[in-house]
Protein backbone atom coordinates (compact mmCIF):
# COMPACT_ATOMS: atom_id res chain seq x y z
CA UNK A 1 0.00 0.00 0.00
CA UNK A 2 2.96 2.46 1.09
CA UNK A 3 4.87 1.47 -2.43
CA UNK A 4 1.20 2.54 -3.92
CA UNK A 5 1.10 5.73 -2.34
CA UNK A 6 4.99 6.43 -3.14
CA UNK A 7 4.06 6.13 -6.84
CA UNK A 8 0.90 8.42 -6.83
CA UNK A 9 2.67 11.25 -4.99
CA UNK A 10 5.58 11.09 -7.63
CA UNK A 11 3.44 11.04 -10.75
CA UNK A 12 1.03 14.31 -9.39
CA UNK A 13 5.12 15.65 -8.78
CA UNK A 14 5.33 14.66 -12.14
CA UNK A 15 2.64 16.50 -14.19
CA UNK A 16 3.21 20.02 -11.85
CA UNK A 17 7.08 20.04 -12.53
CA UNK A 18 5.96 19.91 -15.81
CA UNK A 19 3.64 22.17 -16.29
CA UNK A 20 5.44 25.45 -17.09
CA UNK A 21 7.08 23.57 -20.21
CA UNK A 22 3.99 24.53 -22.25
CA UNK A 23 3.98 28.27 -21.51
CA UNK A 24 7.77 29.01 -22.87
CA UNK A 25 6.45 29.98 -26.37
CA UNK A 26 8.57 33.26 -25.59
CA UNK A 27 11.26 31.18 -26.05
CA UNK A 28 10.03 28.82 -29.15
CA UNK A 29 8.98 32.39 -31.30
CA UNK A 30 12.48 34.40 -31.17
CA UNK A 31 11.91 35.53 -34.07
CA UNK A 32 7.84 36.06 -34.58
CA UNK A 33 8.37 38.03 -31.13
CA UNK A 34 11.33 40.80 -32.52
CA UNK A 35 9.10 41.01 -35.57
CA UNK A 36 6.02 42.00 -33.44
CA UNK A 37 7.98 44.54 -31.43
CA UNK A 38 9.50 45.63 -34.73
CA UNK A 39 6.13 46.63 -36.22
CA UNK A 40 4.89 48.27 -33.20
CA UNK A 41 7.89 50.66 -33.90
CA UNK A 42 6.21 51.83 -37.47
CA UNK A 43 6.81 55.53 -36.25
CA UNK A 44 9.58 56.73 -38.29
CA UNK A 45 8.98 60.45 -37.98
CA UNK A 46 10.27 62.80 -35.67
CA UNK A 47 8.54 63.19 -32.30
CA UNK A 48 8.69 65.34 -29.69
CA UNK A 49 11.80 65.34 -27.37
CA UNK A 50 13.87 63.86 -30.87
CA UNK A 51 17.34 65.24 -30.37
CA UNK A 52 19.17 66.14 -33.51
CA UNK A 53 22.37 67.38 -34.81
CA UNK A 54 22.06 69.86 -37.55
CA UNK A 55 24.77 71.57 -39.77
CA UNK A 56 24.62 73.43 -42.74
CA UNK A 57 27.79 73.91 -44.77
CA UNK A 58 28.62 75.45 -48.48
CA UNK A 59 32.16 76.51 -50.25
CA UNK A 60 31.93 79.81 -48.37
CA UNK A 61 31.52 78.82 -44.52
CA UNK A 62 31.40 82.71 -43.11
CA UNK A 63 28.14 82.47 -45.52
CA UNK A 64 26.08 79.65 -43.70
CA UNK A 65 27.79 80.98 -40.55
CA UNK A 66 24.68 82.32 -39.21
CA UNK A 67 22.66 79.70 -39.73
CA UNK A 68 25.64 77.34 -37.39
CA UNK A 69 24.83 79.30 -34.37
CA UNK A 70 26.44 77.79 -31.34
CA UNK A 71 28.29 76.06 -33.47
CA UNK A 72 32.59 77.88 -32.71
CA UNK A 73 35.03 78.32 -35.99
CA UNK A 74 37.46 75.84 -34.70
CA UNK A 75 34.73 72.86 -34.76
CA UNK A 76 33.07 74.05 -37.82
CA UNK A 77 37.35 73.71 -39.47
CA UNK A 78 37.79 70.27 -37.97
CA UNK A 79 34.16 68.78 -39.09
CA UNK A 80 34.58 69.81 -43.18
CA UNK A 81 37.09 68.15 -45.50
CA UNK A 82 38.42 71.16 -47.65
CA UNK A 83 36.82 70.84 -51.25
CA UNK A 84 39.08 70.48 -54.54
CA UNK A 85 38.07 72.63 -57.45
CA UNK A 86 36.25 69.39 -58.30
CA UNK A 87 34.39 68.26 -55.37
CA UNK A 88 31.82 69.09 -52.20
CA UNK A 89 31.81 69.38 -48.72
CA UNK A 90 31.66 66.17 -46.99
CA UNK A 91 30.19 67.08 -43.63
CA UNK A 92 31.33 64.76 -40.71
CA UNK A 93 27.82 65.00 -38.73
CA UNK A 94 29.29 64.10 -34.94
CA UNK A 95 29.38 67.27 -33.71
CA UNK A 96 27.43 70.69 -34.02
CA UNK A 97 24.06 72.78 -32.75
CA UNK A 98 21.94 70.72 -30.94
CA UNK A 99 18.09 71.05 -31.83
CA UNK A 100 15.31 69.49 -29.81
CA UNK A 101 11.58 69.06 -30.80
CA UNK A 102 9.30 70.94 -28.51
CA UNK A 103 5.92 69.38 -27.75
CA UNK A 104 4.38 71.39 -30.14
CA UNK A 105 6.34 69.45 -32.70
CA UNK A 106 8.36 72.03 -33.86
CA UNK A 107 12.32 73.46 -33.73
CA UNK A 108 13.61 76.84 -33.52
CA UNK A 109 16.17 77.39 -36.90
CA UNK A 110 18.15 80.64 -36.80
CA UNK A 111 16.01 83.25 -39.08
CA UNK A 112 14.65 80.90 -40.50
CA UNK A 113 12.15 80.91 -37.20
CA UNK A 114 9.98 78.07 -36.42
CA UNK A 115 9.98 74.93 -38.41
CA UNK A 116 7.06 72.06 -38.16
CA UNK A 117 8.13 68.62 -38.34
CA UNK A 118 5.12 67.12 -37.53
CA UNK A 119 4.82 63.63 -40.25
CA UNK A 120 8.36 64.88 -41.16
CA UNK A 121 11.07 61.85 -41.24
CA UNK A 122 14.79 62.84 -40.81
CA UNK A 123 15.44 63.28 -44.73
CA UNK A 124 12.05 65.29 -45.53
CA UNK A 125 13.09 67.74 -42.89
CA UNK A 126 16.86 67.72 -44.44
CA UNK A 127 15.12 68.70 -47.70
CA UNK A 128 12.97 71.23 -46.43
CA UNK A 129 15.63 73.12 -44.16
CA UNK A 130 17.77 72.76 -47.48
CA UNK A 131 14.98 74.15 -49.78
CA UNK A 132 14.30 77.07 -47.24
CA UNK A 133 18.24 77.87 -47.51
CA UNK A 134 18.60 78.16 -51.25
CA UNK A 135 16.94 81.66 -50.68
CA UNK A 136 20.05 83.06 -48.58
CA UNK A 137 22.86 80.41 -49.71
CA UNK A 138 23.69 79.05 -52.85
CA UNK A 139 23.47 74.98 -52.91
CA UNK A 140 23.90 74.61 -49.42
CA UNK A 141 24.40 71.38 -47.73
CA UNK A 142 22.17 70.14 -44.81
CA UNK A 143 23.01 67.52 -42.43
CA UNK A 144 20.30 66.16 -40.13
CA UNK A 145 21.44 63.72 -37.55
CA UNK A 146 19.44 61.87 -34.82
CA UNK A 147 21.29 62.05 -31.35
CA UNK A 148 18.57 60.04 -29.12
CA UNK A 149 17.97 56.89 -31.20
CA UNK A 150 15.42 54.73 -29.43
CA UNK A 151 16.30 50.73 -29.92
CA UNK A 152 14.74 47.91 -28.12
CA UNK A 153 16.41 44.49 -26.68
CA UNK A 154 14.71 41.83 -25.73
CA UNK A 155 15.45 37.70 -24.88
CA UNK A 156 18.57 36.39 -22.96
CA UNK A 157 19.33 40.05 -21.38
CA UNK A 158 19.64 40.71 -18.17
CA UNK A 159 17.42 44.21 -18.71
CA UNK A 160 15.31 44.32 -21.22
CA UNK A 161 13.20 47.15 -22.75
CA UNK A 162 13.59 50.22 -24.84
CA UNK A 163 16.52 52.61 -25.08
CA UNK A 164 17.19 55.66 -25.25
CA UNK A 165 21.11 55.70 -26.96
CA UNK A 166 22.36 59.31 -26.69
CA UNK A 167 24.59 58.64 -29.45
CA UNK A 168 24.92 60.28 -33.20
CA UNK A 169 26.02 56.14 -34.17
CA UNK A 170 24.64 53.64 -32.32
CA UNK A 171 26.22 50.39 -32.77
CA UNK A 172 25.00 46.65 -31.45
CA UNK A 173 27.01 46.83 -28.64
CA UNK A 174 26.04 49.91 -26.94
CA UNK A 175 22.64 48.80 -27.35
CA UNK A 176 23.41 45.55 -25.53
CA UNK A 177 25.48 47.07 -23.12
CA UNK A 178 22.61 49.78 -21.48
CA UNK A 179 20.81 46.28 -21.67
CA UNK A 180 22.95 44.48 -19.06
CA UNK A 181 24.72 42.44 -21.53
CA UNK A 182 23.98 38.96 -22.50
CA UNK A 183 22.90 36.84 -19.30
CA UNK A 184 24.60 33.19 -19.82
CA UNK A 185 21.73 31.83 -21.40
CA UNK A 186 21.74 33.84 -24.26
CA UNK A 187 22.70 32.49 -27.92
CA UNK A 188 26.28 34.71 -28.76
CA UNK A 189 26.23 33.22 -32.44
CA UNK A 190 22.64 34.35 -33.72
CA UNK A 191 21.60 37.64 -32.20
CA UNK A 192 18.22 38.83 -34.62
CA UNK A 193 18.17 42.35 -35.59
CA UNK A 194 14.74 43.38 -37.28
CA UNK A 195 14.60 46.81 -38.93
CA UNK A 196 11.66 48.57 -39.85
CA UNK A 197 11.59 51.33 -42.65
CA UNK A 198 8.71 52.81 -43.79
CA UNK A 199 6.73 49.47 -42.95
CA UNK A 200 9.12 47.49 -44.56
CA UNK A 201 10.44 44.92 -41.68
CA UNK A 202 13.99 43.16 -42.79
CA UNK A 203 16.04 40.90 -40.78
CA UNK A 204 19.33 39.78 -39.79
CA UNK A 205 21.74 37.21 -37.86
CA UNK A 206 25.03 38.58 -35.98
CA UNK A 207 27.25 36.55 -34.82
CA UNK A 208 28.70 38.50 -31.93
CA UNK A 209 31.80 35.52 -31.66
CA UNK A 210 32.96 36.72 -34.99
CA UNK A 211 35.05 40.15 -35.32
CA UNK A 212 33.76 40.18 -38.85
CA UNK A 213 29.78 41.21 -37.64
CA UNK A 214 31.38 45.09 -37.22
CA UNK A 215 31.14 45.08 -41.39
CA UNK A 216 27.66 43.79 -41.56
CA UNK A 217 24.79 47.10 -41.81
CA UNK A 218 23.38 46.25 -38.83
CA UNK A 219 26.54 46.82 -36.28
CA UNK A 220 25.12 50.40 -36.41
CA UNK A 221 21.64 50.43 -35.18
CA UNK A 222 18.80 52.72 -36.80
CA UNK A 223 15.86 54.37 -35.36
CA UNK A 224 13.52 51.72 -33.70
CA UNK A 225 15.63 48.65 -34.11
CA UNK A 226 14.71 45.43 -32.43
CA UNK A 227 17.60 43.37 -31.06
CA UNK A 228 16.72 39.68 -30.06
CA UNK A 229 19.18 37.40 -28.11
CA UNK A 230 17.58 33.85 -28.21
CA UNK A 231 17.80 31.41 -25.17
CA UNK A 232 19.71 28.05 -25.82
CA UNK A 233 18.53 24.93 -25.15
CA UNK A 234 20.11 25.16 -21.08
CA UNK A 235 17.81 27.85 -21.29
CA UNK A 236 14.66 26.05 -22.28
CA UNK A 237 15.47 22.94 -20.28
CA UNK A 238 15.70 25.55 -16.94
CA UNK A 239 12.27 27.22 -18.78
CA UNK A 240 10.19 23.94 -18.68
CA UNK A 241 10.87 23.38 -14.98
CA UNK A 242 8.07 24.61 -12.55
CA UNK A 243 9.94 27.30 -10.09
CA UNK A 244 6.80 25.58 -7.55
CA UNK A 245 8.88 22.17 -7.86
CA UNK A 246 10.69 22.51 -4.07
CA UNK A 247 7.10 23.31 -2.79
CA UNK A 248 5.33 19.96 -4.29
CA UNK A 249 8.49 18.07 -3.04
CA UNK A 250 7.77 19.61 0.45
CA UNK A 251 4.15 19.22 0.08
CA UNK A 252 4.48 15.26 -1.31
CA UNK A 253 6.92 14.63 1.82
CA UNK A 254 4.50 15.76 4.22
CA UNK A 255 1.15 13.93 2.95
CA UNK A 256 3.68 10.31 2.41
CA UNK A 257 4.60 10.83 6.34
CA UNK A 258 1.09 11.64 7.57
CA UNK A 259 -0.17 8.48 5.10
CA UNK A 260 2.94 6.09 6.29
CA UNK A 261 1.58 7.24 10.23
CA UNK A 262 -2.27 6.57 9.25
CA UNK A 263 -1.21 3.17 8.24
CA UNK A 264 0.90 2.05 10.56
CA UNK A 265 -2.20 2.42 12.99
Amino acid sequence: MRKYLLYLVGATMLIFSCTAGNNINYLQDAESVALEAAAKNNTNTLQPGDQMIITVSARDMDVVRPFNQNYSSTVTTTQYSNPSSNSQIQPLPSSGPMYTVDSNGTISFPFLGNISTQGLTVEQLRDELRERLTRYVKNPIVTVTLTNYKVTVLGEVNRPGTYVVPDANPTLLSALGLAGDLTIYGIRKNVLVVRNVNGEISRHRIDLTSADFINSPYYYLKQNDVVYVEANAARERTARIDPNTGLYISIASIVVTILALVIRK
